[in-house]
């Protein structure tokens, strides 16, 4: 080799390379090792001490310095396993970290992760919207801007690593994580978790995409279940959004998923983790497991032998590092190595991973200094005013308002604020019903009863309470059981009444703790519990007295609700809208702000409508030799708003463009109503005749347009050819020749306009490389 062609390889070495081959040359095997590990800390509630949480999978019993005496990877959730005061929280950090680096040869603290979801997974922290809230904005900004703020807050406290967002493309509504996605569209998903990315990472903090891949798509909506699934319909639904947040997002690592899809584990997926993510994508970051997923391979997959060999199919397919504590990747699989089993060549192209993201945190650092920034302060608060303002805007953009019926003449909201106001149901006065499962105080609170909430989350009765002078309330039980007399109190109150507000939904939690949540399955989509009989006799009981009854629905998934359409005066759709929800809700209702959330899944009309989603294809709508129809009640992107908007000025810079070139599409938008207002205007794609089925209709662009009463604004789409691109027959991503249709739509079943263009000139295969947006200009006019 030249001179000149060493200094080339040299300029193109990592930030880091050095320092991290170093340690790779001198490191043991077992100092290797424990770089690769995370250990499950239960830290005091003086924050003086920690010790490892103890797993029955781990059978390891030994102590803290046993387990850090060779160093540590990461250390998994300080804040967020117990209710810690944050102060205690970095102190008890500070001093872990302090035991690693003395423990250590070579000095390397330990990178720390946690939960944040929605919002940073530790007690007094922020309770913000859960992601399909998120999704229901269309609002990536505001979404990044979010991410920014937990993304602070963690750095803050010494996190490094936030294990979101979820990139899970819904495909069965009865999931019970549906709470935790951003909506069952992979353009939605992909652009406001794109969104999510870049605020956490701006913020410095490592951003983890999950769950790497098809974990939504199980079978029968069951938590861990198989996946029966294509290639096909995984490239074109399931993997767009993580090849958008890795590309446009800058995510520096991946969590694979618990499922297996079409028999082959995620864990154990080399295709996957290795081939597409890393040769055909280009991603250089980890790929981390999720929890105990690594000894799920011998445990529910069936697939390993023992701890060891699933250690080896995991590292061989390109797993870095085991979460949350220490199992497979220990001594099973340093047994492995030492017996020639396993080449210590692929501990090492791990630890390379590993050690570069702890370069790239500054843990390599010589003068790393192991307090986090917040323990110096008078005080740390996680929930402070401007977060608190930032959570109220997302859940005012997130409700989303499905009908709005005539009351006396008169749209039956906004309200006036001199009505006698009854507010009943299972979740009118419940905190929890504003808590999404990955919230702390849903997530780990829950467990901690003698602890109050961590943050101050207002109910829809309180915040009722506050803005009327007359409110009669009743709580129907919960959200899986009532009563028959609690249901006939909320009847009375509803026949006394001038408007009556019912509250129904979910409650979130974990593993059959609640109706919503990891391991919440649903059997079908029905409203949990008595919660059906509950809305009849209700909304029956106003009817028959003549009072205004609004639904209103806070729920981790979407509800049939087809029986109840035409009965209430109004229904509102909230998605565990955070701490701030309950003002945010009344703020929409007194008129105060206006409604502009859209549905990020379709609201099914029976309890048992399938598909769950607009995304399928003409065989799955419906159709004349079948009974069953799975016609929404409400199309994905539907939502109302107290004004309205004219389309108008329709555009199309050409009626043909070639294969490898781009038409933009433009419209103006009116708000032609008395109040300010916003809307979203939809672009959706249609492929008459595609080589394979191809959907009926997929979303391809949206514009939030906010506008003040009486104003307009141009919206221009710029779609390149690539947009319309889908897997083929021969399972290669290409561009067709051929017509195409573009709708411009307020949802997925409201055209406004349609043009139609054709595509000319060569089929492309295209990859990675491909333009994976379409760009969007919103111009106000004078």
């Amino acid at each position: 080799m030249s001179s000149g062609a060493a200094e080339t390889q040299a300029v193109q070495r990592p930030a880091g390379y050095d320092a991290v081959e170093r340690l790779v040359r001198e490191m043991t095997l077992e100092e290797k090792l424990a770089q690769l590990v995370g250990v499950w800390v239960n830290a005091s509630i003086e924050g003086d001490s920690v010790a490892p949480l103890q797993s029955q999978l781990a059978g390891d019993n030994r102590s803290w310095s046993e387990v850090i005496a060779d160093g540590l990877g990461q250390i998994t959730r300080m804040y967020g396993t117990t209710p810690l005061e944050p102060a205690a929280g970095a102190g008890a950090l500070a001093a872990a970290q302090r035991e690693i680096m003395a423990a250590s040869r070579f000095g390397i603290p330990a990178q720390v992760h946690e939960e944040c979801l929605a919002g940073l997974a530790a007690w007094k922290a922020t309770a913000f919207p859960v992601p399909l809230a998120w999704g229901a904005t269309f609002n990536p900004p505001l979404v990044r801007e979010m991410a920014g703020r937990i993304g602070a807050s963690m750095r803050g406290l010494g996190v490094h690593q936030g294990l979101a967002p979820v990139l899970d493309v819904v495909r069965d509504l009865r999931w019970g994580r549906v709470e935790e996605t951003i909506g069952e569209d992979p353009y939605l998903v992909g652009t406001v978790a794109t969104a999510y990315v870049q605020g956490l990472e701006e913020a410095g903090v490592v951003a983890t995409l999950k769950h790497f891949v098809g974990y939504s798509a199980s079978r029968a909506g069951r938590n861990h279940a198989p996946v029966s699934m294509g290639p096909r319909e995984l490239a074109d639904v399931m993997l767009p959004p993580f090849e958008m947040a890795i590309k446009h997002g800058g995510a520096r690592s991946v969590m694979h998923a618990y499922t297996d899809v079409d028999g082959v584990p995620a864990a154990a997926n080399r295709a996957l983790l290795t081939t597409l993510l890393r040769e055909d994508w280009g991603f250089e970051g980890t790929v981390v497991a999720d929890y105990f997923g690594v000894s799920f391979l011998q445990l529910m997959h069936g697939v390993a032998e023992d701890g060891g060999h699933a250690a080896a199919l995991a590292l061989e397919a390109g797993v870095d590092v085991e979460l949350p504590t220490v199992n497979c990747f220990g001594k099973p699989l340093l047994h492995r190595i030492r017996d020639g089993r396993l080449s210590e060549d692929l501990i090492d192209r791990a630890l390379r991973r590993v050690l570069t993201q702890k370069f790239e945190a500054g843990l390599l650092d010589a003068g790393f200094d192991p307090d986090p920034p917040f323990l110096s302060a008078e005080a740390i608060d996680l929930d402070p005013a401007e977060n608190r303002q930032l959570a109220r805007e997302l859940a005012v953009q997130s409700l989303v308002l499905l009908t709005n019926r005539q009351f006396d003449g008169t749209p039956a909201l906004p309200l006036s604020g001199a009505s006698r106001l009854g507010v009943v149901g299972p979740l009118s006065s419940d905190p929890f019903a504003m808590l999404g499962c990955y919230s702390f105080d849903a997530h780990v609170g829950a467990a901690h009863p003698e602890v109050p909430l961590g943050v101050r989350i207002p109910t829809v009765e309180a915040v009722a309470a506050e803005r009327f002078a007359d409110v009669r309330s009743a709580v129907t039980g919960t959200c899986e059981a009532s009563t028959d007399g609690q249901i006939s109190e909320a009847c009375a109150i509803a026949a006394e009444v001038e408007t009556c507000v019912i509250v129904v939904g979910d409650n979130a939690g974990l593993f059959g703790r609640g109706t919503s949540g990891e391991g919440n399955d649903a059997a079908d989509l029905r409203l949990p519990g008595d919660q059906h009989e509950l809305l009849d006799r209700v909304l029956a009981a106003a009817a028959e007295a003549g009072t205004r009854a609004i639904v209103v629905i806070l729920s981790g998934r979407p509800y049939a609700l087809g029986e109840f359409a035409d009965r209430a005066h109004a229904i509102i759709q909230g998605f565990f809208p955070g701490e701030e929800g309950a003002e945010a809700l009344w703020d929409l209702l007194l008129g105060m702000s206006n409604f502009s959330g859209k549905l990020p899944v379709s609201l099914p009309r029976s309890p048992g409508g399938q598909p769950g989603t607009y995304l399928h294809s003409r065989l799955a709508g419906k159709t004349e030799v079948s009974a069953q129809d799975p016609t929404p009640l409400f199309g994905f992107g539907h939502g109302g708003s107290y004004t309205t908007f004219d389309f108008s000025d329709h555009r199309c810079s050409a009626p043909t463009m070639s294969t490898s070139d781009a038409v933009t599409l433009s419209c103006t938008v009116t708000n032609t109503g008395a109040v300010d207002g916003a809307e979203v205007v939809q672009l959706y794609l249609t492929d008459p005749a595609g080589e394979v089925v191809r959907p009926v209709r997929e979303l391809i662009g949206y514009a939030r347009v906010e506008l003040a009463a009486g104003a307009s604004a141009t919206v221009v789409f710029t779609v390149h050819a690539d947009r319309t691109s889908f897997t083929g027959l021969g399972l290669e991503r290409i561009v067709a020749p051929g017509l195409v249709k573009l709708h411009l739509a307020t949802s997925s079943i409201d055209d406004v306009h349609t043009h139609e263009v054709i595509l000319h000139g060569p089929r492309r295969v295209v990859g990675f490389e491909r333009e994976m947006l379409t760009a969007v200009t919103v111009t106000p006019l004078a």
